[in-house]
């Protein structure tokens, strides 16, 4: 995966690189200088289907004694960091071009009751990509500019976590990771603020994502089935995304 998006990056600034000047464009690294990076919050709509079936009869299964039931996932929160790795003026559109990693998580617990104390269980669910991808922008204002696409290349991977604490017994870790990576793209649009010009802004992108998880493994050969006491294997664990929303804060350093 590391390797992949490597070589994407690099393609990237070869393409860039033997680009041919173009009249009032303006060439350089980043999106506020030379050098350009960001971080900031991230929020991801999800269609785990299957999974949420799963829970329906984990709750099912522990009617009898749950005192809290486990809801529905499809909705993470977390963080994005990149860097701006090329921006072009044309004639007042800019275009840039961008890498990032993101993790995002959601979690969920449940609580039985039985003669000897609560038994806790506890879902999480935590979503991985490598994103390489463009946006074309224009200023509206001395302080503030549209970014009218955001577009970017994904490459996906999940981890599901159970954990279980009994009275009287040894925490239960299992850990399930997806049998593969898989490629889904993200569109957007969004707004940018200038804080200071050329320096620091302020950005706020609303998109869709389109992405698939299918198997979830265990171990070698131990796969997550469609119900705790099922053997047969859940084929898509997340079947497709949907809305997403990132804040950031992008810094330039003029070199």
């Amino acid at each position: 995966m590391t390797k992949l998006f490597l070589l994407v990056i690099l393609f990237l600034n070869v393409i860039f690189l033997f680009t041919p000047p173009v009249k009032a464009q303006a060439f350089g690294f980043g999106c506020l200088g030379f050098v350009g990076g960001y971080g900031g919050y991230s929020y991801q709509i999800y269609q785990p289907a299957e999974f949420n079936n799963y829970i329906d009869a984990f709750n099912l299964l522990r009617k009898d004694s749950l005192s809290s039931p486990m809801t529905h996932f499809g909705k993470a929160k977390g963080y994005r960091v990149g860097v701006n790795l090329f921006r072009a003026d044309f004639s007042g559109f800019i275009l840039t071009a961008k890498g990032f990693y993101q993790k995002l998580t959601e979690q969920k617990d449940a609580l039985t009751s039985t003669s000897i104390g609560s038994t806790n269980t506890t879902f999480e669910v935590d979503l991985k990509n490598w994103g390489v991808g463009i946006d074309l922008g224009t200023t509206l204002t001395g302080a503030l500019s549209w970014k009218v696409i955001d577009a970017a290349i994904l490459f996906n991977t999940a981890t599901l976590t159970t954990t279980v604490n009994a009275p009287g017994a040894t925490t239960e870790v299992h850990k399930f990771n997806s049998e593969k990576a898989s490629l889904g793209y993200t569109v957007g649009t969004g707004f940018i603020f200038a804080i200071i010009k050329e320096y620091i802004t302020l950005e706020g992108v609303a998109g869709y994502t389109v992405f698939s998880i299918e198997k979830m493994k265990y171990d070698e050969g131990v796969y997550l089935t469609v119900t705790e006491k099922s053997d047969i294997i859940m084929q898509k664990f997340i079947e497709t995304g949907g809305f997403n929303a990132v804040i950031q804060l992008n810094i330039g350093f003029p070199l």
